[in-house]
Parts: C-alpha cells; structure tokens; sequence
C-alpha cells in the first residue's frame, strides 16, 4: 500500500492530461482570435470617424461666398483681390483645395468657392 493511500485512507483518481489535436488547436486559436480581430477593426474604423470629424472641426452646413472668373482674370488675381494682406501663393492654394481643382488654369464663367478665411 502506498504512503499517500496509508495516509489518506483513499485511493487517489488517476489524473487525465488533455491532449489537442492540431485540428483543436487551430479551432481555440481562432476562437480566441476572433474576438481580438473584431475590436481592432471597430477600433480602426471608429478612429477614422474620429479623425474626419476632428480634422474638420466644423459643423457640415458650412456656407461659402462663391465668386466668378471673368474674362482674361486669373487665379493670382482673384487671390490679390479676396486677400491683399495675405501671400497670394497661399490663398490660391486654398482655393484649389476647396475647389479640388486639377490645376491653377481657371476659365471665364467658371465659379469658385471661397475659402472662410478670407
């Protein structure tokens, strides 16, 4: 008789190891995993929400003057006239942005937004 069953007076249960599969393991991985991979997408698109929103730091209904190009005038003097204290170079860089224009040829006729800073 063993000491342990001496001791105790009862025989102790034999004890099991639990043994996965390759095919269980992969079953647990995922499962743990899932959970993980959803809060990370949640948290990436939240976050691009939070940044648009933020980077905007403006209501939508945002109204703007508009003003249109004459004939033969050019996007340096529409900025030399909307802005005379501010560098032209910026103003017209504004303007393309707001407008999200190609290039800084404008044509006659053509309407422009103006940026609220000016």
């Amino acid at each position: 008789m063993s000491a342990a069953v001496a001791h105790s007076g009862f025989a102790s249960a034999p004890t099991t190891r639990l043994h996965l599969t390759r095919r269980g393991r992969v079953v647990f991985t995922t499962l743990a995993a899932v959970p993980l991979v959803a809060a990370a997408l949640a948290f990436a698109l939240n976050g691009g929400i939070a940044a648009a929103t933020s980077e905007l730091g403006q209501s939508s209904a945002v109204q703007f003057d508009y003003v249109t190009v004459q004939s033969g005038q050019s996007l340096w003097e529409l900025a030399e006239s909307i802005a005379p204290t501010a560098d032209p170079r910026d103003v017209i860089a504004d303007i393309v942005r707001l407008n999200q224009l190609q290039s800084e040829d404008v044509q006659p006729g053509q309407s422009l937004a103006l940026p609220a800073g000016y």
